[in-house]
């Protein structure tokens, strides 16, 4: 028997696509869901798992993602992966439509979804994971747009833990530190050399698969063990923006936070 049926968010690639490999290579039955059909449709091919588009920031696409869960069995669990980061623009010259972004993808998405599921949750007693970041707990130079929206986010879990409080949901947060995916930076920096310069230098960044591992084992711990919120950093880094690079100690470089889940 499977061991639970896991939605997984932004699983067209990085964490959300490391996370349903490694959950459906450990029994649980798997929803893939992120904006991009063909990825988790090819996902779905390689490691049969069920997919459903949908775009988390749209009103219309979540309810649509619910009339499919619907007819399916009932969840328990979902971990919300999907988010993002745009630009590293200090405050004085901040994009407002970035940060609205920002916000909308990593706070209102992840809040429209985890509203739309709960009740399902609520009934089943089953688990809520937050990909956060160390974003969500830190500041540096030229991040206040993305930390802005990841403090926001984290709020979502540690307020949800008390209003949940004497229920059987266990509400878990995982804040992965600088990990190396083949988009995040990209996306971020628009740049293929510039998110390239991200890592150099860094031994071993961690990788989409060491932050599938701790959730994977955050979500097969007895039931009456909650992990409230682990922070997750490669041997290399020290804070949001202090690096050992090349052996030598190195900080507060532009980009050089790049912790977050990616869509």
């Amino acid at each position: 028997m499977a061991r639970g049926r896991v939605l997984v968010t932004g699983a067209s690639t990085g964490i959300g696509e490391a996370t349903a490999r490694r959950l459906v290579a450990d029994g649980f039955e798997v929803i893939a869901t992120a904006r991009r059909l063909g990825r988790i449709k090819e996902l779905g091919r390689q490691i049969g798992c069920e997919f459903c588009p949908a775009d988390l920031t749209d009103d219309d696409s979540v309810a649509n993602l619910m009339k499919f869960l619907a007819l399916q069995e009932p969840l328990t669990a979902l971990v919300n992966v999907a988010g993002g980061a745009i630009g590293v623009d200090p405050v004085a010259e901040a994009n407002i439509d970035a940060w609205q972004a920002m916000y909308d993808k990593n706070v209102l998405g992840t809040l429209r979804l985890t509203k739309a599921v709960l009740p399902m949750l609520r009934e089943s007693g089953g688990d809520i994971v937050f990909v956060t970041s160390v974003a969500a707990h830190e500041a540096y130079r030229g991040g206040a747009g993305y930390t802005a929206a990841k403090h926001a986010e984290a709020m979502i879990p540690q307020t949800l833990r008390l209003e949940l409080l004497g229920e059987q949901v266990r509400v878990i947060e995982i804040a992965p530190g600088l990990v190396k995916t083949p988009e995040f930076s990209l996306n971020r920096l628009g740049d293929v050399d510039a998110a390239q310069a991200v890592y150099r230098g860094i031994d071993e960044p961690l990788l989409a698969e060491d932050i599938a591992d701790v959730i994977a084992w955050a979500l097969t711990r007895p039931r009456h063990v909650n992990i409230d919120s682990v922070t997750v950093r490669p041997v290399a880094q020290a804070t949001a923006s202090l690096f050992a690079r090349g052996g030598t100690s190195q900080g507060e470089l532009p980009s050089d936070d790049l912790a977050a889940a990616d869509e």
